[in-house]
């Protein structure tokens, strides 16, 4: 490694993150989604979580940030609450019919974006890659004593 922390995997990572960030939500906002949204999303429709908390804990942010995202969702038509059948303080969430019309255009605009960000890469080089990210981030959980991400399990 050089000692240049510029070219650190840190920080290289760092701009890739925001360089996928500003693509998704460039192509994500035509369909009524932000990239923010996106484990949410994925959590609602893959019945991974169903409350705030839960939601909270998978998508790895903090509750207060959760239930701004979830008022601006609801706010949208993404989502929609419901009594919790077992729990009277919280509410059960779901997608709106309307937001899960448009999650197949979103998903396959996301893949579309990441084979776009590969270009020049073989199949196997993809696939190295997203095998040594996945190792960085378990790592990085380890580390920080954070749950192993949803991504690496």
């Amino acid at each position: 490694m050089q000692d240049d922390v510029l070219s650190t995997p840190g920080h290289l990572i760092s701009l890739a993150a925001r360089g996928f960030a500003r693509l998704s939500e460039a192509r994500l906002k035509p369909l009524g989604f932000g990239v923010g949204q996106l484990p949410v999303l994925v959590a609602l429709r893959n019945g991974k979580a169903s409350t705030q908390r839960d939601l909270a804990r998978f998508a790895k942010v903090e509750q207060p940030p959760m239930a701004q995202m979830l008022a601006r969702m609801e706010r949208d038509g993404l989502i929609e609450r419901k009594p919790h059948p077992e729990d009277g303080r919280s509410s059960h969430i779901n997608l709106t019919k309307a937001a899960k019309k448009r999650m197949p255009d979103a998903i396959e605009t996301l893949f579309q974006g990441n084979r776009d960000a590969l270009d020049g890469f073989t199949e196997e080089e993809a696939a190295q890659f997203v095998a040594l990210l996945t190792r960085l981030i378990a790592n990085l959980d380890q580390i920080t004593g954070a749950e192993p991400s949803s991504h690496t399990s």
